[in-house]
């Protein structure tokens, strides 16, 4: 295996640690990608990888995803990133959780880590037992922080709107053909909201059945999870795992607009130009799903309410339609915008 400066997406991280724990059964990476405005924020993953250098590189990937979500959401935080490689059909017990915890605390303060894709927010409170480096711990309330799904699922939503109103010219959703890849937490979330203002969506998911009901409860059409991105649509929102748009997907896009909750959405950075020369209104991924980390940094910092996370979310469509203006205006890809402008918060514009 090739040392971690060696990987395509190694990006001048801070830290990339390896853990195992042979007690627990840990296997788990941390990447930090920049501390420049503070501590490395991000949550963990549990995820099965068929090769384990594929989990190096979703850290480093993700980590430097956040780094530039924290930085363009206005937040006092750099990016990184925790993944926990799930070996098939292991389950998670109190004593990886617990080890885990160990191995975050052991970086003192470097990396603050939050659920994702596998965990909750009960696995977090076992993790907060090792650590106190730990965010998205179910709370009161009205007050920030819980479970991030929810509200990344509005932010997304927002998002959506704004891509609409940019590439459709209009302000309301009902009648647009949507076609939302993934309907979990947020993907289900961004679902119901828009069934809500009369969209036409068809749905797609790994887990079947999950998106036959779902489907069911909105009125909604149903596809393949990987025939949803040959859907003819207004919007495909791409709501699931990363790397969707790659040279081929891109060629078969039916839509005027791609906007939706995924990490790293675009395979290469060669994708988002192969976007823009098709003409597709495309929202960064990392400025459009950054509701959720807005909400456990809140929560982690000990700054504001509910109500407050909501205000700072309501600002995600201004920003996503001051990287389309500057898109337009320059020939630029929007990915190579919002890229700028965030490597310009962190110190290395």
């Amino acid at each position: 295996m090739s040392a971690v400066w060696d990987f395509a997406d190694f990006d001048d991280h801070e830290h990339v640690h390896m853990f195992r724990d042979r007690a627990s059964g840990l296997t788990a990476v941390i990447a930090v990608h920049s501390t420049h405005l503070g501590p490395g924020a991000g949550g963990v993953r549990y995820w099965h990888y068929p090769q384990r250098a594929a989990a190096i590189t979703d850290a480093l990937r993700l980590s430097r995803g956040m780094s530039y979500k924290n930085a363009m959401a206005g937040l006092p935080m750099g990016g990184g990133k925790g993944v926990i490689l799930a070996d098939e059909g292991q389950a998670k017990t109190p004593e990886l959780l617990a080890a885990f915890g160990r191995a975050v605390e052991s970086l003192g303060g470097a990396y603050v880590t939050a659920e994702d894709v596998g965990m909750s927010d009960a696995d977090m409170v076992a993790i907060a037992k090792e650590t106190r480096h730990v965010s998205g711990l179910p709370v009161a309330s009205g007050e920030a922080g819980g479970d991030p799904g929810p509200l990344t699922a509005l932010g997304v939503y927002l998002g959506v709107k704004a891509a609409i109103a940019e590439g459709l010219k209009t302000d309301s959703a009902k009648d647009v053909r949507i076609a939302i890849q993934g309907v979990g937490s947020v993907g289900g979330g961004l679902a119901r909201r828009l069934a809500a203002e009369g969209a036409k969506l068809t749905l797609a998911d790994v887990n079947i059945a999950k998106a036959k009901a779902l489907a069911e409860e909105l009125g909604a059409e149903l596809a393949d999870s990987a025939a949803i991105m040959e859907v003819e649509a207004d919007v495909l929102s791409p709501n699931a795992l990363g790397a969707i748009l790659t040279e081929r997907s891109i060629e078969r896009l039916k839509v005027p607009i791609v906007a939706g909750g995924a990490n790293n959405q675009l395979a290469t950075a060669a994708d988002g130009q192969r976007i823009h020369d098709r003409g597709i209104v495309y929202a960064p991924d990392y400025v459009i799903n950054a509701g959720g980390i807005i909400n456990v940094a809140l929560e982690y910092l000990g700054q504001g309410s509910r109500e407050e996370v909501e205000s700072r979310i309501a600002q995600i469509p201004g920003r996503l339609t001051e990287i389309w203006t500057e898109s337009r205006a320059s020939g630029t890809p929007a990915s190579v915008v919002a890229d700028r402008m965030a490597q310009k918060l962190i110190g290395r514009g």
